[in-house]
């Protein structure tokens, strides 16, 4: 196993690693410089595009262009860079954060206060057609969502808990029942931040702090961690021809110039060529 520089980035605040396996690219964002990252392996080539908000996650969706969790709410971003609100809900100190789309092509965006209060964040569920509905409430930092292959199980994080959390996922309705956790991790190994989830049902989490990424299996059991050259690594996904090479993204948002001395790929996206096989992406259906 080997772990390689993919993009060698200064992100404030990378996060949101999605492949887009039609066209073979990244992406992933720079929460607090506004910017959604397209990056091309087969060029080396990182292309930035410019956002007007705070932006949590960017997906792909099935007509093409991207949607964006922005501070304010859903926006839908078309091939020729024309922005529209599919959802707004714009409140006072609150931003959107990680988000996930479901096997049916639904949005599961999470939101957060930038004081990260208590209680005051949400997770919700967006239809193609703009209905949103709040499906987890009084969350702290919304993270990580997934599901398992079989579309049973939704995977979810509230990173302050320092759980990952499961729930009963019914495909057909886009409901959630039995939320309980799987895991939880220590109190020095770092917190939760975002996940994906592998062909063999196994949770892999980056570890904000924890300079690592953790592989759980559907019984949450550790199964596998992976020491990375970053200080906080912040998210996970697979990509790649066959979905066999872990991306990673991290930060740089609130560690010392000492930190940022020694580990001075901290900000960059990493990728770890063929630790795992995961399962190919879906793109929003709206």
């Amino acid at each position: 196993m080997s772990i390689e520089v993919a993009v060698r980035a200064s992100a404030q605040l990378g996060e949101g690693p999605t492949w887009d396996h039609s066209s073979s690219t990244l992406l992933w964002v720079d929460i607090l410089a506004s910017e959604v990252h397209r990056y091309a392996p087969a060029r080396d080539d990182d292309a930035v595009l410019a956002v007007p908000q705070h932006v949590g996650a960017a997906k792909p969706r099935a007509q093409g262009g991207i949607v964006c969790n922005l501070r304010d709410g859903i926006a839908l971003i078309d091939r020729d860079g024309a922005k529209s609100w599919l959802v707004y809900w714009a409140r006072e100190g609150v931003r959107g954060n990680d988000a996930g789309i479901d096997p049916s092509g639904r949005l599961w965006a999470g939101t957060m206060r930038y004081d990260q209060a208590a209680d005051e964040g949400w997770l919700a569920r967006i239809t193609g057609d703009g209905a949103a509905k709040v499906m987890v409430d009084k969350v702290n930092t919304s993270n990580g969502v997934g599901w398992s292959p079989d579309a049973t199980l939704m995977y979810y994080i509230d990173t302050p808990t320092r759980r990952i959390d499961v729930l009963d996922f019914d495909n057909a309705t886009g409901t959630v029942a039995n939320r309980r956790p799987l895991t939880h991790v220590g109190n020095t190994d770092g917190w939760p931040d975002g996940l994906t989830v592998d062909a063999d049902g196994c949770v892999w989490v980056a570890l904000w702090g924890g300079r690592a990424v953790r592989r759980y299996t559907p019984r949450g059991e550790l199964d596998r961690e992976i020491e990375l050259p970053v200080d906080n690594p912040t998210a996970c996904c697979f990509g790649g021809p066959d979905f066999t090479d872990l991306y990673v993204t991290s930060a740089r948002s609130g560690l010392s110039d000492q930190a940022l001395m020694d580990r001075q790929l901290n900000g960059s996206v990493l990728v770890l060529p063929g630790v795992g096989q995961g399962v190919p992406s879906v793109a929003f259906n709206g």
